[in-house]
C-alpha cells in the first residue's frame, strides 16, 4: 500500500462565502471542474440536499470519465469536506478538503487536498505514476476554473 496526497492552492479574488458556494453545491461543479470535458455524455446523479452536508453526486462515463461518487461531509465559509469514492478505472475512496482562507480585501486562498491509499493493481500502477503527478494538474486546471467562475460577476463579466 502507498498513501498520498495531492494539495494544490491558488487565491482567488472573491470572497470565501462565494467560493464555498460553488464547491459546496455539486450543480456547480459543471461550471468548474476540471473533469467535465472527460466525456460529453456524462451521466450525473443527484441526491440529498441541493447543497452542504448531505449534498450526494454520483456519475458514470467513459473509461476516463470514469464511475463514482461524492459526498459532502463537512461545510463552513472556511472548509467544504467531501469524500470522493471512485468505483472505475480503481476502487478508492479519498477524503477531500477545500480550505478557504481570507486574504487582502476580498480575496481567498483556496487549498484543495485529496488522500488516499494505492491498494492492489493501483499500487503497482503508482510505482510507475505517482498519484500527483496523476491528477495534479486536474487540480490546477480546476482551481483554474473555479477563479474564472468565482471571479465573474452575475452578467457574466470577469472583475
Amino acid at each position: 500500500m502507498a498513501e498520498y496526497t495531492v494539495t494544490r492552492t491558488k487565491t482567488i479574488s472573491a470572497e470565501p462565502e462565494r467560493i464555498q458556494a460553488l464547491v459546496d453545491d455539486f450543480h456547480a461543479w459543471t461550471a468548474w471542474s476540471p473533469w467535465e470535458d472527460l466525456d460529453p455524455d456524462l451521466r450525473r446523479e443527484y441526491s440529498g440536499p441541493e447543497s452542504g452536508v448531505g449534498a450526494h453526486y454520483a456519475w458514470e462515463g467513459n473509461r476516463k470519465a470514469g464511475k463514482g461518487q461524492m459526498e459532502i461531509t463537512g461545510s463552513s465559509p472556511e472548509r467544504v469536506d467531501l469524500v470522493v469514492q471512485f468505483e472505475k478505472p480503481w476502487k478508492a475512496c479519498n477524503p477531500t478538503a477545500f480550505v478557504l482562507r481570507p486574504v487582502g480585501d476580498a480575496g481567498t486562498e483556496v487549498t484543495w487536498t485529496m488522500s488516499g491509499e494505492n491498494k492492489g493493481v493501483a499500487a503497482v500502477f503508482a510505482k510507475v505514476m505517482n498519484m500527483d503527478k496523476l491528477i495534479g494538474r486536474d487540480f490546477e486546471k480546476g482551481l483554474d476554473r473555479l477563479a474564472m467562475v468565482a471571479e465573474a460577476d452575475p452578467t457574466g463579466e470577469a472583475h
